[in-house]
C-alpha cells in the first residue's frame, strides 16, 4: 500500500535510472567507435561514466529541464493563462495572504513546523522549492561548462588547434549552442502544455481539467 501511495515518483524515478543507463551504454558504444576510427584506445564503461564526454552530456540535460521547471513555478506566481488547468485564475496573481498559504498564525496543527515560525525560517520555507530548482540549475550549468571546456579542448588538441580557458568556453559558440538548443525545447514544451490544456483532455490526469469542463475555465483538474 505504502508503495501504491508513491507510486508517480517510485514510476518516474525507475524510469530515470533505466533511461540513464540506457543512455550510459549507447554513449560508450558511439565513444569508442570514434576512438577506434582515430586510431585510439577504447574505454571501460566505468571510465566512460566519469568522463567528461558522458558528464558533458548529463548536465547539459539536467540544467535545462531544472531551468524550466525554475522559471514555470517563478512565472506562476504572477502571470496566469485563462482557460488553463496548469495557472491560477485571473485575478489571483501573487503571493497570496497568509491565510491563504496556512502560514503563521493560520497554520494548521499538522502543517510543516516551519510555516508555523515567525521569522527568516519561513521565508526560506516558503520559497523552498524555487530555490532548489534554481540551486540544481545552477550546479548543473556549471558542471556543464566544466565537463564541457574539457571535451571541447581535446577536439581542439585533435585538430592542432590552441586550448582555451574556462572564461572563454563559457562565452564560446559551442558552449551556448548546447546550451540554447536545449532551453528552446524546454520552453516550447511547457508553452506547448499551458496552451493545449485549455482545449484539450485526458480523462483522469491531474494535467488536465475534466473532460467536460469549459474551455474558459482555469485552475481546475480531473
Amino acid at each position: 500500500m505504502r508503495m501504491r501511495q508513491h507510486g508517480l515518483s517510485i514510476a518516474f524515478g525507475v524510469l530515470f535510472a533505466l533511461a540513464l543507463v540506457g543512455q550510459s551504454i549507447a554513449g560508450l558504444f558511439e565513444f569508442n567507435e570514434k576512438q577506434l576510427s582515430h586510431g585510439l584506445s577504447p574505454l571501460s564503461y566505468g571510465e566512460f561514466v566519469t568522463s567528461s564526454e558522458f558528464v558533458v552530456d548529463v548536465a547539459e540535460n539536467w540544467q535545462s529541464e531544472y531551468l524550466q521547471f525554475f522559471l514555470f513555478i517563478l512565472a506562476t506566481i504572477w502571470l496566469v493563462q485563462k482557460g488553463s488547468p496548469e495557472s491560477k485564475k485571473p485575478g489571483e496573481e501573487g503571493l497570496g495572504t497568509d491565510e491563504e498559504q496556512l502560514v503563521g498564525e493560520h497554520a494548521r496543527p499538522d502543517s510543516p513546523k516551519w510555516a508555523k515560525a515567525a521569522d527568516w525560517r519561513r521565508t526560506v520555507f516558503s520559497n523552498s522549492l524555487l530555490l532548489v530548482m534554481g540551486a540544481v540549475f545552477l550546479l548543473s550549468w556549471l558542471a556543464q561548462s566544466l565537463a564541457g571546456v574539457v571535451v571541447f579542448n581535446s577536439e581542439q588538441l585533435e585538430h592542432g588547434q590552441a586550448a582555451i580557458s574556462w572564461a572563454e568556453y563559457v562565452v564560446s559558440a559551442d558552449f551556448w549552442n548546447r546550451t540554447l538548443q536545449n532551453w528552446q525545447s524546454e520552453f516550447l514544451a511547457v508553452g506547448s502544455m499551458i496552451a493545449l490544456s485549455i482545449y484539450l483532455r485526458q480523462r483522469g490526469s491531474s494535467e488536465s481539467k475534466p473532460v467536460g469542463a469549459p474551455h474558459r475555465e482555469s485552475a481546475v483538474s480531473g
